[in-house]
């Protein structure tokens, strides 16, 4: 740690480390990237491109360098307990892909293996710190839109590139749920603050993967209201959720991603029952939030907003979906185990 600013280092020369990661970590007050690792023979280019001063061709050297207080680990979803455990081992802080694991006993023994090495871990779910989300909670805790009963989610786009992508293959943890359909699922959890105790999905294999590529999932939850959400690799980019309630509803159009062109600007739409319409901006980088976050987490030696027990919860769900897909009917979620 250096002048309260974290140094990174990033695992892999994944597009979303080019695109969105690396581009926060260097915006960012409190931290800054110093090591990138990849056996891609472009890692130099990428380094030299983002000014990243130490570059490694695999993982373990980055891990062994004592300058580096923390690594962002971006790599296939089947990797990521090897990596986390690997990078605890090392003393290094983590920020992980999601979905951080395929199942909750994976997820479990992450969270457990960080406590027990002293550093801290999080799910990259960047979308929560985007500060739309709070005014969206703000507005059901006013009544404004009345009880809430009801909330929609759904995030979708077209894979184009079918044959090399990774989301499609069922070893490396391919499938639209752990891809995408864990954001509606966080989301879901995260706004109404309240946990689905029973879950239903309807996903058909892809004849071609053996993959999910569309879901359809219907949830209960807790405190008697009802969601749904869809995710698929099929349809038009969608990346949006709504709560409804016994007065009016609430719209977020542009909930999950809002990559530069959006400017940080996110929009929530706020309709009443006798017609009105009322939209507000919001703006923020949500990524550069997220690096912000959890490096003031390693430098004050705290717990993230996003902790461990949130973490496995939301594991637990996305196992149960995947349980309900098998068992073709619904499933109670035991959060106990």
């Amino acid at each position: 740690m250096s002048e309260n600013r974290i140094r990174w280092g990033v695992l892999s020369t994944a597009r979303i480390a080019q695109n969105t990661m690396i581009p926060a970590i260097m915006q960012a007050n409190n931290a800054e990237i110093i090591a990138i690792a990849s056996q891609n023979p472009k890692v130099s280019e990428v380094a030299a491109k983002f000014a990243i001063p130490n570059v490694y061709n695999c993982y373990e050297e980055l891990l062994d360098d004592p300058n580096i207080d923390a690594v962002y680990i971006p790599l296939p979803n089947s990797l990521h307990m090897e990596w986390v455990m690997k990078a605890a081992d090392k003393g290094k802080h983590i920020l992980c892909e999601k979905p951080i694991a395929l199942s909750s006993s994976e997820t479990k023994e992450m969270i457990e293996h960080c406590q027990s090495k002293h550093v801290l871990l999080m799910e990259a779910f960047m979308y929560q710190f985007h500060p739309q989300h709070q005014v969206v909670k703000d507005i059901i805790s006013s009544g404004e839109i009345g009880q809430p009963k009801l909330m929609r989610a759904n995030f979708s786009f077209i894979l184009e590139d079918r044959v090399n992508d990774i989301r499609l293959n069922p070893n490396l943890g391919g499938g639209s749920v752990y891809d995408i359909g864990c954001y509606c699922i966080h989301s879901i959890r995260n706004i109404l603050n309240s946990e689905p105790i029973r879950v239903y999905v309807h996903a058909p294999s892809d004849p071609d993967y053996k993959v999910d590529t569309i879901a359809i999932a219907m949830f209960e939850m807790d405190n008697g209201m009802m969601a749904i959400f869809d995710c698929s690799f099929d349809m038009v980019r969608r990346e949006r959720y709504e709560i409804v309630g016994t007065h009016g509803s609430i719209g977020v159009p542009k909930a999950y991603n809002l990559p530069e062109y959006f400017k940080g600007e996110g929009t929530i739409i706020v309709e009443k029952e006798d017609g009105t319409e009322r939209i507000e901006k919001v703006y923020g980088n949500e990524y550069t939030l997220e690096i912000e976050h959890f490096s003031q987490c390693v430098i004050n030696g705290v717990q993230p907003l996003y902790d461990g027990q949130n973490i496995l919860q939301n594991m637990k769900v996305i196992e149960a979906c995947y349980e309900s897909m098998r068992l073709g009917k619904w499933v109670t979620i035991n959060y106990e185990i």
